[in-house]
């Protein structure tokens, strides 16, 4: 296949999906092609080494990478925010030229204004697109603190639908990352048969080989060591965890924070007003290091806010986690808690509850080495069944071939009955 992936965040910004599928696609034989932004993410500044250009072209081994310019932000701000997504879209859909006579586009949504290229261009007979979303639109808008609830959230939503509507029905197949994912774009008008799970895969350079018969866990004679790694942001809620961990300290929990975001100075400091020993922070690493901090980790903590949209997504640090072979304890709820609890891969609590989430730091204290052990391979064999890496660029490629084929049909009955009218 010719295949162009659209992405807005791209290497050296610390993203996994779709790297990783571009350079498994051109490894089995595809062409593949890259269109995304100049690299800003997360802190909002442009990358040392770049400049914005109308184009840029690079390689990222056999892939073909074309970087179009965008407003640079990552704020709070819903004005420049809304510039960031919207630049981004709209320079994106300007490379129809870098697009031409491809197959097949797969559009990796993050945010769904990355879907405006492909839209435009299949509403003028191209390629055939497929959607891999990861946030339910515009549910992570309107209950995100970017949007004020009330009036500001019906004018998103009214804007937003329709076109959001539009996307879905045009596309060739629609990937959604959660089973309640699913099921929310089919009753938002997905035809079923164009709707797929697939779960994210996590970053594997790392983990340990198939043939380890054990996870080596670390000793826990001076405390229970829950890691927290990634994004701390509002939706994180990660007041809650420091509050919970502060009240079990009694127990031996000790929590290490890992990650930069916009929280993190109200985060840290109701940590030193607490006055915790128990909580420490450890900044933004590479993700290739966070290995490491598993290694350490006795349990690794998920947490997000009771909010709807929540209830149908999986943050990727359970996929992180669950690879690393470490159990996890978790406040998300919806398929994230499903999940743990059918699998029987850690502790769950109720979002944004205090007292609830220190109940589950004070059993993850009291499990023993061995049921501890027990989870930890059960959450291995969970992600090497569900989750991995091989099976998931499988699924897409599947997808991607299948959407490429109907998409040839389509072109070769539209050629047909542009020559059957004709005649007549």
């Amino acid at each position: 296949m010719k295949v162009v992936i659209i992405s807005q965040y791209y290497p050296p910004e610390n993203t996994l999906i779709s790297p990783t599928l571009a350079r498994r696609l051109a490894a089995k034989g595809h062409q593949v092609r890259v269109i995304t932004g100049y690299p800003n993410y997360p802190e909002g500044r442009l990358f040392a080494g770049y400049t914005q250009r109308l184009r840029g072209r690079e390689r990222d081994g056999q892939a073909d990478v074309l970087r179009v310019p965008l407003w640079v932000d990552h704020s709070q701000n819903v004005a420049r925010r809304v510039l960031n997504y919207a630049s981004f879209a709209v320079s994106a859909a300007t490379a129809y030229g870098f697009a031409r006579g491809a197959d097949v586009i797969y559009v990796y949504a993050t945010q769904m204004t990355p879907a405006l290229a492909p839209w435009v261009w299949r509403l003028v007979n191209g390629a055939p697109y497929v959607l891999h979303i990861q946030d339910l639109w515009p549910d992570s808008i309107t209950g995100s603190s970017l949007v004020k609830r009330g009036r500001g959230t019906r004018i998103v939503d009214s804007l937003l639908t329709p076109w959001l509507t539009s996307v879905y029905r045009h596309a060739a197949g629609v990937i959604g990352i959660a089973p309640t994912m699913v099921k929310t774009l089919i009753d938002r008008g997905v035809a079923p048969q164009k709707a797929h799970l697939l779960y994210n895969w996590a970053l594997e350079d790392a983990l340990p080989g198939p043939d380890e018969p054990e996870v080596n866990l670390p000793s826990r004679a001076d405390a229970t060591r829950i890691l927290y790694g990634g994004n701390i942001g509002d939706m994180q809620d990660l007041e809650t965890a420091v509050r919970a961990a502060h009240q079990a300290r009694d127990a031996g929990i000790h929590l290490t924070i890992v990650g930069d975001g916009v929280a993190l100075p109200r985060v840290r400091a109701l940590a030193e007003e607490l006055g915790s020993t128990n909580i420490e922070f450890k900044g933004r690493v590479p993700r290739a290091q966070m290995h490491e901090f598993y290694g350490a980790a006795d349990y690794a903590l998920i947490t997000l806010k009771d909010l709807p949209t929540f209830r149908g997504t999986i943050p990727s640090k359970f996929q992180a986690s669950l690879s690393h072979g470490v159990p996890v304890i978790t406040t998300v709820q919806g398929d994230v808690r499903n999940l743990v609890e059918d699998l029987s891969v850690g502790f769950t609590a109720d979002a944004e509850d205090v007292n609830s989430l220190e109940a589950a730091f004070r059993a993850a204290a009291g499990t023993t080495s061995n049921d501890r052990v027990c989870m930890a391979n059960r959450a291995r064999d969970a992600y090497a069944d569900r989750f991995s890496l091989e099976s998931g660029v499988a699924a897409i490629e599947e997808i991607l071939l299948a959407a490429a084929q109907a998409g040839k049909q389509d072109k070769r009955g539209r050629r047909k009955s542009g020559v059957t009218s004709a005649v007549s």
